[in-house]
């Protein structure tokens, strides 16, 4: 049977991969949004215009989560 735990096999990014990414916009809640590929990630402890290296933490069909590396 296929199980996709929440993700497409079509996001471009995995859990544990770090990309260097430039942060576009800020969500309502406060985080940053980048996009890999055209695929939304929110890094919280962003601004609009940072060029920031994360770790994705999570891979959701739409979108996923990551973190800011220091």
């Amino acid at each position: 049977m296929f199980n996709n735990n929440d993700r497409e096999s079509t996001a471009p990014v995995d859990v544990g991969e770090t990309y260097e990414v430039t942060i576009e916009d800020i969500a309502r809640e406060g985080d940053g949004i980048a996009r890999v590929e055209g695929f939304v990630i929110f890094v919280p402890q962003t601004q609009v215009g940072d060029t920031v290296n994360i770790k994705i933490t999570r891979v959701l069909r739409k979108f996923a989560f990551g973190e800011k590396e220091e």
